[in-house]
């Protein structure tokens, strides 16, 4: 710690650190010209870093320095349960192993404080216009997770530094932003900003806060909570000024799907955005998070507004103690991170987006950039003639229409909204249409509070949309089963069927095993179409139905005025009901070691919670990288739903075989995501995606011609035998022979999901060769120590001709951004040298790496450190 730069913090009793002055020092008058990020990072050194380095790490910030590490120690750790508890399987699992070793396994703790929100494990099988939906959907989620909350419940008191939020109550990132976060910290007597990692790639929706928040990966946020920095580089940080005034009757998430398809237009990947100007400024705190959830979908890293008199209103709203907001606006004035101290910031790069450009806008299908204004909807060719034909529903169907994501209900304007246009389709004796399954799924319980009191819960209610859980639940394909007639007459009429929500994530196959596309909304918009039934709806100019006068409506007579939407919420959203919500959920006193021994009773019959087999075998093996076969040869745009999806498991599936054969009624088969602390069955989900295109599999087409095959498939070589998936991975495990993939740009798009790498891994997959990686899946494949390289000079699979009958190997030494070679071996035996690059990108990722993993590392680690 630097004392040097250690200070009273003016009209307090704590002290911090003096950036400013640290900065100053080595470049008179650089700090003001620093963005927001670079500021906290800068603290962030100044309070962690070892004095002797603080000086050229400061530069490295000052000067914007982008080709050496620096150690970044946020302050906490949030997860959701599926990636929270997969982390912590497997930190159990390090415990056997350091035991086993000799090793003392009490002594294996997350250091930085961690808190688990089980938020995705609820599906809705009861829809919203059933009675008691939400009662009943959380005695399933009980029943079926019973394995995962004994462990989760374990991990309480075996862990220190473990907070758990019990399921029921709310959407990590909604609480979060609602509750969790300080914006400001205070420990050990000194204030410091709040900063944290999250195992969920929306994490940065509380960046609204101003607090810096990054989606990581299972893995690494495994290394932040056992107290390792998270070592980084000088972001890349882009000002984003919004200018201009929204249009009347247009909602926050219409702007943001319009930003999405700006920002993933002006290629933003991996960048830090920081909002400002005008149209920042006039944006509620809701509007911002709306805006910071979406950041994965710009393809960012981080999306951050300043802390301003929008940010304390907030935090009064929400119920925040008023010594915790008075420290805010105090810290933030001292330190430089409130609003009016960076007008002289000076960006790279400065992006303008005017909000007044912005009309109304749906997303889809299958991506969350694909923008597509309402009207404009005949034009794209998503509209049609809508034809039932006497039949139960049309093609085109919409058979889901789910109000859900903290997207959305984090944003009280778009979910008020969602009720007035409800109660005004009630007034008109408008109804859903009975094939739409609805739901509304709020993200935190103060949701429910303000609805009542504003008297619009009962009206969303009546049209089907009563609240059946509180968590993620469509959004994360977690949408429960269909009316089995509505299901049956999908499949026999083999119907183009689709779901709307209000989400944030629509990737194919992602939403419901039956809805062939979907398509994201604003939470009114989400009402109006299952009014409307259909897709292929006009939702601006169709007629909804009629009055009991007679008289045609459309969206345009129940939509609400702005003034109404702001009034009811100056009257029903309150601080005293947040805080009914938060203080009995966070006033749960558990302690450390009261119950538990420090290792875990592994279930053997369990489906959910496995030891983790990490430390044995071919995986404590080395890698050769020599004489390498393709698993799948893929294209651009592969998201972690296609590596491993999360949505329900079907009976014909590989993951289905095993849950039959190991005695699951398939009722209870539950969703790929519940099942990811147990190897056996989520390695049966790599490559699990019925929407997969492996170009190593082919067929003929209607015109005659070879099209690649949708679906599971593989190809076994040297054979050349088409199979499932699961049967070539199998089949290669069984030979112990070393995998490759082949693929294209953006490779691993998406959900942090470390599954998506430990996936691969577990089958023998060795390296990946793409045109280029999202950043939080690279950092996974490393974590599972699987080498991520990239073709160099705009080559890709096509150059070479690649069409998976190839050996390949990868020579060279393997360092940050080095020069490697991949050679490929034709049948014919003909060769061919490529050049690639090696996307370790820190010297910390080469130890991890050449340990074999995270995991590997941790323990090797330990062991030299605190063995008896």
């Amino acid at each position: 710690m630097n004392t040097q730069f250690r200070k009273p913090l003016p009209g307090s009793s704590l002290d911090f650190f003096d950036t400013q002055a640290a900065v100053d020092a080595i470049s008179p008058g650089a700090y003001s010209k620093l963005p927001y990020c670079s500021r906290v990072y800068a603290e962030n050194l100044v309070r962690r870093c070892e004095p002797a380095k603080l000086t050229d790490s400061l530069k490295q910030i000052i000067e914007r320095k982008q080709d050496l590490d620096f150690p970044w120690y946020p302050a906490r750790v949030v997860c959701h349960d599926i990636l929270g508890q997969t982390a912590l399987v497997d930190l159990a699992g390090l415990r056997d192993a350091i035991a086993e070793k000799g090793g003392d396994p009490s002594k294996v703790n997350p250091v930085v404080p961690t808190q688990l929100i089980v938020d995705h494990s609820l599906a809705v099988e009861h829809a919203g216009f059933e009675k008691d939906a939400f009662e009943k959907n959380r005695a399933i989620e009980d029943r079926r997770n019973d394995d995962r909350f004994h462990f989760i419940n374990w991990t309480k008191t075996a862990f220190k530094n473990i907070d758990v939020i019990q399921p029921g109550n709310g959407i990590m990132h909604q609480i979060n932003l609602e509750k969790m976060s300080p914006v400001v910290q205070s420990r050990d007597g000194v204030a410091f900003p709040d900063t944290l990692v999250g195992t969920d790639s929306h994490t940065p929706h509380v960046d609204a806060l101003g607090v810096i928040a990054i989606g990581v990966g299972g893995l690494e946020a495994e290394s932040v909570m056992l107290g390792r920095p998270s070592y980084m580089r000088v972001p890349d940080i882009v000002g984003v000024e919004l200018v201009g005034k929204r249009q009347s009757g247009i909602t926050a998430t219409d702007i943001v799907l319009a930003i999405t398809e700006f920002l993933r237009g002006e290629k933003v990947v991996s960048t830090y955005l920081e909002f400002f100007g005008e149209g920042a400024r006039a944006l509620t705190l809701g509007d911002r998070a709306t805006i910071s959830n979406m950041t994965p979908e710009f393809g960012a890293t981080a999306a951050m507004f300043y802390i301003d008199e929008m940010t304390i209103d907030y935090l009064k709203l929400t119920g925040r103690d008023d010594s915790q907001v008075k420290l805010v606006e105090n810290y933030a004035k001292q330190a430089g991170l409130w609003a009016d101290t960076l007008e002289n910031v000076e960006y790279e790069r400065v992006l303008r987006f005017d909000l007044s450009s912005v009309g109304r806008n749906i997303a889809g299908p299958s991506n969350p950039h694909k923008r597509v204004s309402t009207s404009e909807l005949a034009a794209a060719g998503i509209t049609g003639k809508v034809e039932q034909d006497g039949k139960l529903m049309p093609d085109g169907a919409c058979i889901i229409a789910a109000i859900t994501s903290c997207t959305n209900t984090s944003n009280p304007r778009n979910v008020i909204a969602a009720g007035l246009i409800a109660r005004n389709a009630n007034a008109k004796g408008l109804t859903r249409k009975p094939w739409v399954k609805t739901s509304l799924a709020p993200g935190s319980k103060a949701v429910q509070l303000y609805l009542e009191d504003a008297k619009l819960l009962s009206e969303l209610e009546q049209l089907g949309f009563g609240i059946v859980g509180f968590a993620c639940t469509t959004c994360n394909g977690m949408s429960g089963a269909l009316d089995p007639v509505i299901q049956q007459e999908v499949i026999d009429r083999d119907l183009y069927t689709t779901a709307v929500l209000s989400g944030n994530r629509n990737f194919d196959g992602r939403i419901h095993p039956y809805a062939k596309q979907a398509f994201l909304a604003s939470p009114p918009l989400v009402v109006a179409y299952a009014i409307a039934g259909t897709i292929r709806f006009d939702i601006e100019k169709d007629v909804l139905g009629k009055d009991s006068q007679g008289n045609d409506v459309t969206l345009k007579d129940i939509w609400p005025s702005d003034e109404e939407i702001d009034a009811v919420i100056a009257q029903s959203v309150k601080p005293e009901q947040f805080r009914k919500v938060y203080e009995p959920m966070f006033d749960i006193k558990v302690e450390y070691g009261s119950d538990n021994d420090p290792q875990y009773e592994w279930r053997p019959q369990s489906t959910y919670i496995r030891r983790p087999p990490y430390w044995e075998g071919a995986l404590a093996g080395e890698r050769t990288m020599k004489g390498m076969r393709p698993l799948a040869v893929l294209g651009d745009n592969i998201t972690t739903d296609h590596l491993s999806p999360s949505n329900a498991i079907m009976l014909e599936s590989a993951a289905g075989a095993y849950l039959d054969k190991m005695g699951l009624p398939e009722v209870d088969f539950n969703s790929y995501a519940t099942h990811r602390g147990d190897h056996l069955t989520t390695q049966r989900a790599t490559f699990a995606n019925p929407k997969l295109f492996n170009e190593m599999v082919t067929q003929l087409g209607k015109n005659g011609k070879a099209e690649v095959k949708q679906g599971s498939y593989a190809r076994i070589e040297p054979e050349g035998l088409e199979s499932r998936m699961w049967e070539a991975i199998e089949t290669y495990m069984e030979r112990k022979q070393p995998l490759i993939i082949i693929a294209g740009a953006d490779y691993g798009q998406g959900s942090s999901r470390d599954w998506a790498a430990k996936g691969v891994r577990l089958a023998g997959v060795e390296v990946i060769v793409a045109e280029g990686f999202e950043r939080i899946h690279r950092t996974n494949l490393v974590g599972m120590g699987v080498l991520p390289v990239e073709f160099t000079s705009g080559e890709n699979r096509h150059t070479y001709g690649i069409d998976g009958s190839e050996t390949y190997d990868v020579i060279g030494q393997r360092m940050p951004g080095a020069a490697l070679t991949l050679i490929i071996t034709r049948k014919n035996g003909d060769q061919v040298e490529v050049p690639v690059k090696c996307r370790l990108d820190t010297a910390e990722e080469v130890s991890i790496y050449e340990a074999g993993g995270i995991l590997q590392r941790f323990a090797q680690d330990f062991l030299d450190s605190n063995v008896n």
